[in-house]
């Protein structure tokens, strides 16, 4: 697994502590649909995701990307345990909704790059560093069901 100094574990959780996970989660599911859009497949009940602006406006891809974004918050709570607290969501997401585990690796660094659109020269190189070993270590994670 990904091992974090006590000094990356400090920047995570600070920088976390000022996340809007309402605004943010949306955001980057939105994000990973509209750059990705082979990921849409598993959200075809979401209705319109036709466009950007329909993706990004979508009330249901706003409210899951609240809840993945809120589980996220597991990895910050757990960042010496990332397996573990993801065992659930990892057996989920292989054995009944078969998602390909590299759209975990792809919207964590979609998470990144809201990170810096959010938090701009908070969001150091140093911070960066942290925070891609930990969006590293929950795709690890969510993908260990797979393997």
């Amino acid at each position: 697994m990904v091992h974090l100094t006590a000094e990356e574990k400090s920047s995570v959780t600070s920088l976390w502590g000022k996340m809007n996970v309402d605004e943010a989660g949306g955001e980057a599911l939105g994000r990973l649909l509209v750059v990705y859009p082979w990921t849409q497949r598993f959200f075809d009940n979401f209705g319109n995701l036709s466009s950007s602006s329909a993706i990004m406006g979508n009330p249901k891809v706003k409210a899951h990307g609240k809840k993945v974004l809120t589980s996220f918050g597991d990895a910050i709570k757990n960042m010496d345990n990332l397996k573990g607290a993801f065992a659930k969501l990892s057996e989920l997401h292989c054995d009944k909704l078969h998602v390909d585990p590299e759209n975990f690796r792809l919207l964590g660094n979609v998470l990144v790059i809201i990170l810096v659109t959010h938090f701009g020269k908070d969001f150091t190189p140093e911070v960066q560093v942290a925070w891609q070993k930990l969006v590293s270590g929950v795709a690890t994670a969510l993908a260990h069901k797979y393997h």
